[in-house]
């Protein structure tokens, strides 16, 4: 019996790992999964045992994924209408000392990457 990958977990939210495996249970679609490797190599996944479920485990998880995509967008319009959403200013006054060091950070490596291009070009 050849098994066959449906989802890959790498950047995989448990929550939507939860509902996707759900889904397969809820229509008796055989299924497993595997846990990420130790170093992060392999993110782990959720495999169809038979090969011959793998066009419905598709087909449900192509659904499933419009219909969390929609979900999604719903909410972050929703969170933005009301004003939780996290904006650069809230970002700043929350947290000054951290977005100062982050620049401070970022013009130090910028720096290191150019440093080179303009001394060669005074010669």
């Amino acid at each position: 019996m050849k098994k066959r990958l449906l989802l890959n977990l790498r950047h995989v939210p448990d929550d939507e790992c939860e509902e996707v495996l759900a889904l397969l249970s809820a229509h008796h679609i055989e299924h497993y999964t595997t846990p990420p490797g130790p170093f992060g190599i392999s993110a782990g996944g959720i495999w169809v045992c038979d090969p011959d479920d793998m066009p419905k485990a598709k087909a449900l998880f192509d659904d499933y994924q419009q219909q969390r995509a929609f979900r999604v967008l719903q909410e972050k319009a929703k969170a933005k209408a009301e004003g939780r959403t996290e904006s650069l200013w809230a970002y700043w006054s929350q947290r000054p000392g951290t977005v100062v060091w982050m620049l401070i950070l970022s013009l130090m490596v910028l720096m290191i990457f150019f440093a080179p291009m303009i001394q060669l070009a005074r010669f």
